[in-house]
């Protein structure tokens, strides 16, 4: 696959909510990618979508209130109350930085909205928690492939499995 197409996948992939830095980043580097441009890309899909969410808070308002209508009762409200917890223990700056793991950044970052967050409070504690999170997976994800596979062999660990 030509290299700037598996990072313009990776963006993709970090702009996917539910996906977004925590999944894209070991699967990238676990994949053979360069750890930093990985990263790079996944942060820069992930809060560019983010970004996209809290401009339009709003529509996103609205657009939540007509699909929980059609589908009722569901999966979301169990994520909605876990946010709803951490958002009464450690405010906003708590929902940020555990949101990608308990409701995914992305619906961490209308929910903070919807629990009374300011615009430019959501931005600021999303583009912190998405930076150390990324931060994060990319260390962890490059050191510990390092660890567990040999890097030596530029196909990635996916290939050293396969032969």
């Amino acid at each position: 696959m030509n290299t700037y197409l598996a990072y313009f996948v990776v963006f993709l992939l970090g702009a996917t909510p539910f996906f977004e830095v925590v999944a894209v980043i070991p699967i990238g580097i676990a994949a053979g990618l360069q750890a930093f441009p990985v990263a790079l890309a996944a942060f820069a899909g992930n809060i560019a979508t983010i970004l996209l969410l809290i401009a339009l808070t709003d529509q996103t308002k609205r657009w939540l209130e007509r699909r929980k209508e059609k589908k009722g009762k569901n999966n979301s409200e169990k994520k909605q109350q876990r946010a709803a917890f951490v958002w009464k223990k450690y405010g906003l700056p708590g929902l940020s930085l555990v949101a990608p793991f308990i409701t995914g950044s992305h619906l961490g970052a209308v929910l903070a909205m919807s629990f009374g967050g300011t615009k430019k409070q959501i931005t600021f504690w999303m583009v912190i928690s998405i930076v150390i999170w990324t931060i994060i997976m990319g260390v962890a994800s490059y050191y510990g492939i390092d660890y567990f596979f040999d890097r030596t062999n530029s196909d990635g660990f996916l290939t050293n499995l396969l032969d």
